[in-house]
C-alpha cells in the first residue's frame, strides 16, 4: 500500500500523522510512505529523519493525496483539501463530523472511506485513539485556564492555587472521563479547589477513590450544574458522547450568572461544545467574551505541544495504520468490530449512527455494506 502523510493545514495545527519510527515500520513491512516536505518540522521531526527511515519526501500536498491509497492525518480536512477526495481513498484521521455537515457531504460525494480516530473502540469498549489527545487536552485545559484567569488575558486576576491567607480558585470540571480526570490531576496539583460533575454515580465513586476525597463530586442535573458553574472561577467542559454532538449542559443563562472575568475552557468544542455560548476558535484567535466571561474554545488544543502530542497520538494510532496497510481496509474492518465503529463514511454512505443522528441523516452499518 502507498501511505501518504500530508502537512497539516488547519490553523496552527503543528502535529503530524506518523513519526519517522512509524515510517520505518511501514517500509520494513513492504509499504511505500510519501511524506510532504516539512510535514514534521513543527513536531521536531525533520525531512532528513523521514528519509533515513525510508520515506519518499514529496514536494506538494497534491501529489501526496493523489498518489496515496491511504492518507493518515491528525485533524479533519479543511476546505482547501476537499478537492483531493476521490473514490477508493482511505482517510484515517480525527474527523469530528457531527458539527460539520459540509465536510460530511464532501466525503460522501467523493465516496471516501473515512475512518475516524475518535469513534474506534477497543475490546474493552473504550476509545483508544481519543484517549491520548484527551489526556493532553485535559491537562492543558488547566494550564490555559490559569493563564486566562490573569488580568492581562481578561480574567478575574485570580491565582489558581492562591497563597497562604488567600483562598485558591474554584475549578468546576464537567465530565469525569479522560479529559476531566486529567484536568483534575493538574488543578489539584496547582492547589485549586476542584469539583467534578458527572451523570454516572459509579464514576463519581471511582473519582472519589482515585483522588482520596480531595475533589468534590456532584451528580449532574441542571440545578447542580448551575450552582457549580456560578461559583467557579474556571469551568472546564469535558462532556463526550462518542461521535455525536456534545450536549449543551451549560446554558446561556448560567453563563450570564457567572463571575465577571471567570474563564470557560470548552474541550468538547470539537463535537460542538457543551456550553451554549461556546463557538470554535483557533490558536490565532483563541478567546472571546460573553457576558464578561472569557471563553477559550480552540478545537485543536494539543497542537500547542506538538512533539508530546504527536508521539502520544501515534503510539495509539500506528497499530491500526499497520493493520489497514497489511490487510487492506475491507478485510481489516471486517476482522475488527471496534475498527468498524471507526468508519464514518464508506462508498458514498454515512455509516456512523452518532453523526447521522446529529445531522438528521440516514445511515447504514459499514459491515452491512461490506457484506
Amino acid at each position: 500500500m502507498i501511505i501518504g502523510i500530508p502537512k497539516e493545514v488547519k490553523d496552527h495545527e503543528t502535529r503530524v500523522g506518523i513519526t519517522p519510527a512509524g515510517v520505518k515500520s511501514l517500509v520494513d513491512a513492504g509499504h511505500t510512505t510519501l511524506v510532504e516536505t516539512r510535514a514534521g518540522d513543527l513536531s521536531a521531526f525533520s525531512d532528513d529523519e523521514y528519509q533515513s527511515a525510508g520515506a519518499e519526501i514529496v514536494g506538494s500536498a497534491h501529489n501526496v493525496w493523489g498518489l496515496a491509497d491511504m492518507v493518515v492525518k491528525v485533524k479533519e480536512p479543511v476546505e482547501k483539501e476537499y478537492g483531493f477526495f476521490r473514490e477508493g481513498l482511505v482517510l484515517f484521521t480525527y474527523l469530528h463530523l457531527a458539527p460539520l455537515p459540509v465536510l460530511t457531504d464532501k466525503l460522501l460525494a467523493g465516496k471516501v472511506t473515512g475512518i475516524a480516530y475518535e469513534t474506534i473502540r477497543d475490546h474493552a469498549g473504550t476509545l483508544p485513539l481519543l484517549t491520548p489527545m484527551s489526556e493532553v487536552a485535559g491537562r492543558m485545559s488547566v494550564q490555559v485556564g490559569a493563564t486566562y484567569l490573569e488580568k492581562e488575558k481578561g480574567g478575574r486576576g485570580v491565582l489558581l492555587g492562591g497563597v497562604p491567607g488567600v483562598p485558591p480558585a474554584a475549578v468546576c470540571i464537567l465530565g469525569g472521563g479522560i479529559v476531566g480526570t486529567n484536568a483534575a490531576k493538574i488543578a489539584l496539583g496547582m492547589g485549586a479547589n476542584v469539583t467534578i460533575v458527572d451523570l454516572n454515580l459509579n464514576r463519581l465513586r471511582e473519582l472519589d477513590d482515585i483522588f482520596n476525597g480531595r475533589v468534590y463530586t456532584l451528580a449532574s442535573n441542571s440545578y447542580n450544574v448551575a450552582r457549580a458553574v456560578q461559583g467557579a472561577d474556571l469551568v472546564i467542559g469535558g462532556v463526550l458522547i462518542p461521535g455525536a454532538a456534545a450536549p449543551r449542559i451549560v446554558t446561556r443563562e448560567m453563563v450570564s450568572r457567572m463571575k465577571k472575568g471567570a474563564v470557560i475552557v470548552d474541550v468538547a468544542i470539537d463535537q460542538g461544545g457543551c456550553v451554549e455560548t461556546a463557538k470554535p476558535t483557533t490558536h490565532s484567535d483563541p478567546s472571546f467574551l460573553v457576558d464578561g466571561v472569557v471563553h477559550y474554545c480552540v478545537t485543536n488544543m494539543p497542537a500547542a505541544v506538538p512533539n508530546t502530542s504527536t508521539l502520544a497520538l501515534t503510539n495509539a494510532t500506528f497499530p491500526y495504520v499497520l493493520r489497514l496497510a497489511q490487510h487492506g481496509p475491507a478485510a481489516a474492518i471486517r476482522a475488527d468490530e471496534g475498527m468498524s465503529e471507526g468508519v464514518n463514511t464508506y462508498a458514498g454512505q454515512l455509516t456512523y449512527k452518532g453523526v447521522a443522528q446529529s445531522q438528521s441523516r440516514e445511515w447504514k452499518p459499514v459491515l452491512d455494506l461490506l457484506g
